[in-house]
């Protein structure tokens, strides 16, 4: 079977509170989607967003992200008032998130639903349910309170290397915090559930995303420091990062704890599948971020200030796959085999067995043959117009070079007639990948300003995009779906 499906995450849905949410907006995407023939909905991860705003820079690699609450939900329940939201502000634009704002209103809101919150036994269950992170993500919220937003190796020194005494002190101490932060997440579980339960009523399957690293400041390393490459006193030994290339001339320190690959394998890579595992429970099909760091690693010492003198090290390749595949043996995966590829890396991924990503932005800067032309594509592969990490493709025409763009009307037979855009699509449509995803800012043909993410900037715009109300019409969906049944991704 072909499909097709559409990546925007759900911050970007036009919505009342500052920020798309997993409310009214979520469910009419998802009519849109049936209505467009699209039978996939890619997002990013679902997490709490972290430094810089990123959802791939989150102090849980489990918990979900309290800004998609929805508060309309929260009001028909009866545990919100409209006089609760009154006089916020939420931001002065719609078409751009303010994370700032949402971090200093969106939990005291959330405080006050907890407050009139009565059903403790349905909190009983889902915190049983969940007992093999909860507990020790409730309590570092409730700690990161508590010493006024540092981070964990900031706490004393008990605390920071989990003495016994210390933490059941802390559980006594901070019970209604921790209770708090548990209802926050029972919230956010209880909406997704229902909002992905609407999704596949409607033949709509969720892509979600796996970041391969956690940040230092993280419930996960807090918990687990013996699967990171930390020293005695649990600092860095080394960083994680990509090497420079022909787009970043320092490379990009991304600054994340490097895993001890030998504990996880002596381990059977308990963590990982744990953590894997709970993600096929929220989505159907899970995009594998930074696949080429299982099969070699760019590590930098500690400290450094750019990724620049960083090296390779060996990741730990199929040992890893293979007990993925075994102890998760229904978990559907895409591998984003991008960045630098080896043909050992490319070996790996061909051994897995998993669908790999081409991206047609990429397809015609290059003056040497490209494996992102669609006529190299294998069967088993995910095409892309971009990626949350790429320029929209109408900000490509605009900005790349002449004998790229030249390259890219004649392989495709672009026409202005068409649209260079709509041209674009039509070749991903047309690819014998068996997945085609594009991004919704293709399809209404925005310009830079829509762009997600620029990876290695840090000016604020990041993240931020959010699709203007009424822009996804039915006559958008009506021209979506011809093209995707031309195509037989029907």
């Amino acid at each position: 079977m072909r499909h097709s499906g559409i990546l925007m995450h759900i911050t970007s849905l036009p919505a009342p509170y500052g920020v798309g949410t997993m409310g009214k907006s979520a469910y009419n995407f998802i009519d849109f989607l049936e209505k467009a023939g699209q039978t996939l909905w890619q997002i990013l991860p679902l997490s709490p967003t972290g430094y810089g705003d990123s959802p791939y820079q989150s102090c849980s690699a489990y918990a979900g992200n309290h800004y998609l609450i929805d508060l309309d939900l929260l009001i028909q329940e009866g545990l919100l008032n409209r006089e609760d939201l009154d006089g916020i502000c939420w931001g002065d634009s719609e078409e751009k998130v303010n994370f700032g704002l949402l971090y200093q209103h969106r939990l005291p809101v959330l405080r006050k639903a907890y407050s009139r919150f009565k059903d403790e036994q349905a909190l009983d269950e889902f915190c049983r349910e969940n007992g093999d992170w909860l507990p020790d993500f409730a309590l570092y919220m409730a700690l990161k309170d508590e010493y006024q937003g540092l981070g964990w190796f900031n706490w004393s020194e008990e605390l920071k290397k989990r003495n016994p005494d210390a933490l059941w002190q802390a559980r006594q101490r901070l019970g209604d915090s921790i209770r708090f932060y548990s209802f926050v997440q029972y919230l956010f579980f209880k909406q997704w559930s229902a909002l992905r339960d609407y999704a596949h009523g409607k033949n709509v399957r969720i892509i979600g995303d796996v970041p391969i690293y956690v940040p230092l400041d993280s419930a996960d390393v807090w918990a687990n420091p013996e699967l990171f490459q930390l020293d005695g006193d649990l600092k860095p030994e080394a960083v994680a990062g990509v090497p420079p290339d022909g787009f970043t001339a320092d490379g990009q320190l991304w600054g994340n704890p490097l895993y001890r690959w030998e504990q996880h394998k002596k381990e059977h890579y308990g963590w990982w599948l744990r953590r894997l595992g709970a993600a096929g429970k929220l989505y159907d099909i899970v995009r594998l971020d930074h696949f080429r760091g299982f099969e070699a690693y760019w590590s930098v010492p500690a400290g450094d200030t750019t990724a620049r003198n960083g090296h390779w090290v060996e990741g730990p390749n199929m040992d890893f796959i293979n007990a993925v595949k075994e102890g998760l043996p229904a978990l559907e995966l895409i591998a984003e085999d991008l960045g630098y590829l080896t043909p050992s890396l490319l070996k790996m991924r061909d051994d897995s067995g998993w669908p790999g990503m081409k991206v047609l932005e990429f397809a015609f800067d290059s003056k040497e043959p490209s494996d992102y032309l669609p006529h190299t594509y294998p069967v088993n592969s995910v095409c892309y117009t971009g990626t949350h990490d790429n320029m929209t493709m109408r900000q490509w025409f605009e900005t790349a070079d002449a004998e790229a763009v030249e390259y890219a009307k004649n392989y495709m037979a672009l026409s202005e007639q068409e649209g260079y855009v709509w041209g674009t699509i039509r070749t991903a449509c047309a690819s014998v990948s068996r997945v085609c995803v594009v991004q919704l800012q293709d399809y209404l043909d925005l310009s830079g300003e829509a762009r997600m993410n620029c990876p290695g900037t840090s000016d604020g715009t990041n993240w931020t995009w959010r699709v203007r109300d009424g822009l996804c019409t039915d006559e958008l969906a009506e021209k979506i779906y011809k093209l995707t049944a031309l195509y037989g991704r029907i």
